[in-house]
C-alpha cells in the first residue's frame, strides 16, 4: 500500500507494480495534483534519470537572475539546458498513470486516518465517502508529503524544522527567465521567484517562515507597480516543505519517501528529484525483502543506509548554508553580491565541473574556500 499520489509515491508504486508485485496508492484528493503549491523546476539531471512524464515540460530553462534587496542583479547563464519548467499536476498524473499502466489501483478521495502493524501485516484505516474501511497489506510507503501524524503513528518521530510557502499563476508578457528575489522585506530568510510557464503567464511565490501570503501579495503589488505582471487580485496556493530530514525513515513493513520523510533540498526546497530518488531505493529494497519474505525493521533498515549514503552530506551542508544565510541582512546579502558580481566568482562556479542545479553541496563549500567572499562569509556570521 502506498500513502500519497504524489511523484514519490507513484514512482515507487509503477517500480513495485513493473517488479509483479500487487500495488494499491490512496490519495485524500479528488484530483491527483490538484493541491500542489510548487515552481516545477526540475533539473534536467532528474529528467535523463526518471524520463517518466516528458508530455509535462512547458519550457526549458538555462538561465536565471538574481536579485539583491537593493536591487542589484547577478545573472546566471549556462550554454545548455539546466532544468524543465513542468505542469505539475500534468507531471503527477504522468507518473501516476504509469504506475496504473503497470497495474497499480488508484483510489481517490481516500484519506488514511491510521495505520497499525497487526498479525504481520499492515493495517490502514481509510475515509472515503463518510465511510471508514481497514486495508492491510504486507508492506506500507508514506509518501503523504510533510506534516501527516502516520510517522508519529509509528514511533518515528516528526521534523520540527520547516519552512511555508504561497504560490499562485500571474499573466506576464515582459518575463522571459527566471528570477530569484532576496531581501528580508521580500521573503524573510528566504527567497522568492518569478518563472514564467507559458506564453503570457508566470508563478510567483516565495518561501518564509511565518506571514507568507502577506509577503506574496506585497510582492505582487510590487512586480505590478514595476510593469513585470498584470494583476494584483489572485488566489493563492499554499504548502508547507520540511528542511530536515525525519530521524528515522522505516519500520517494520514501512518506508517513509519523499517530503514525508524530508528529502529535500534545504536551500531550494525543491523535492521532486530527491524524493525519486530515494522511491527508486525504497522499491528495490521493498522487492528484496518482499522475495525473501523478511520484512522486520533490521531488514529494511537497508533503504535507509541507502539513501543517507547517498544524500545525509548533501542535505547537512545545505541545511548549514540555509541556517547561515535566514541569519543574514539585508546589507550583508547585497555585500555579497556585490563581492560574487567584482570577483567573477559566479562565472567560476558556473564553469566548475560539480557546478549541479541539483546538487548544492561543492558549490557551498567552494563559496567558503573562496579567499574574499568566504572571509566576507565567516566575518558576517561570527
Amino acid at each position: 500500500m502506498v500513502v500519497g499520489a504524489g511523484p514519490a509515491g507513484s514512482y515507487f508504486a509503477y517500480k513495485l507494480a513493473k517488479l509483479g508485485n500487487q500495488v494499491i496508492v490512496f490519495e485524500r484528493q479528488p484530483e491527483i495534483g490538484s493541491s500542489v503549491c510548487c515552481t516545477g523546476i526540475v533539473g534536467k539531471e532528474c529528467f535523463d534519470k526518471f524520463p517518466v512524464a516528458l508530455n509535462a515540460v512547458l519550457a526549458e530553462t538555462t538561465s536565471a537572475s538574481l536579485f539583491s534587496p537593493s536591487g542589484k542583479v547577478l545573472n546566471l547563464h549556462k550554454e545548455t539546458v539546466q532544468a524543465y519548467i513542468v505542469d505539475r499536476t500534468a507531471f503527477d498524473n504522468a507518473l501516476a498513470q504509469r504506475a496504473q499502466d503497470e497495474g497499480a489501483e488508484y483510489r481517490l478521495s481516500a484519506r488514511v486516518d491510521n495505520i497499525e502493524i497487526v498479525n504481520r501485516c499492515v493495517r490502514l484505516s481509510v475515509e472515503h465517502a463518510g465511510t471508514m474501511t481497514d486495508f492491510d497489506s504486507k508492506v506500507v510507503a508514506i509518501c503523504n508529503g510533510f506534516g501527516g501524524s502516520l510517522t508519529k503513528a509509528l514511533g518515528l518521530g516528526k521534523i520540527d524544522d520547516y519552512v511555508a510557502g504561497a504560490q499562485t499563476e500571474v499573466p506576464t508578457d515582459t518575463v522571459g527567465e527566471v528570477e530569484v528575489y532576496f531581501g528580508q522585506s521580500i521573503a524573510p530568510g528566504f527567497f522568492a521567484w518569478l518563472v514564467p510557464t507559458s506564453e503570457g503567464k508566470a508563478l510567483v511565490g516565495l518561501l518564509t517562515r511565518r506571514n507568507a501570503g502577506a509577503y506574496l501579495k506585497k510582492l505582487i503589488t510590487t512586480l505590478n507597480a514595476q510593469g513585470k505582471i498584470d494583476c494584483v487580485e489572485t488566489d493563492f496556493t499554499y504548502g508547507v516543505i520540511p528542511l530536515m530530514p525525519l530521524r528515522k525513515t522505516y519500520a517494520e513493513r514501512t518506508v517513509v519517501i519523499g517530503d514525508a520523510a524530508g528529502h529535500v533540498k534545504p536551500t531550494t526546497g525543491g523535492g521532486i528529484y530527491y524524493g525519486l530518488l530515494c522511491a527508486d531505493i525504497a522499491a528495490d529494497t521493498i522487492h528484496e525483502a518482499l522475495r525473501s519474505d523478511d520484512l522486520s525493521a533490521k531488514r529494511i533498515a537497508r533503504y535507509e543506509r541507502r539513501w543517507r549514503k547517498m544524500l545525509a552530506k548533501e542535505l547537512q551542508i545545505g541545511y548549514w548554508g540555509r541556517k547561515l544565510y535566514e541569519n543574514l541582512s539585508d546589507n550583508q546579502i547585497d555585500r555579497i553580491f556585490d563581492l560574487i558580481i567584482s570577483n567573477n566568482i559566479h562565472e567560476e562556479l558556473l564553469q566548475s565541473p560539480d557546478f549541479s542545479f541539483d546538487w548544492h553541496g561543492s558549490s557551498i563549500l567552494r563559496v567558503l574556500k573562496h579567499k574574499a567572499l568566504g572571509k566576507a562569509i565567516r566575518s558576517m556570521t561570527r
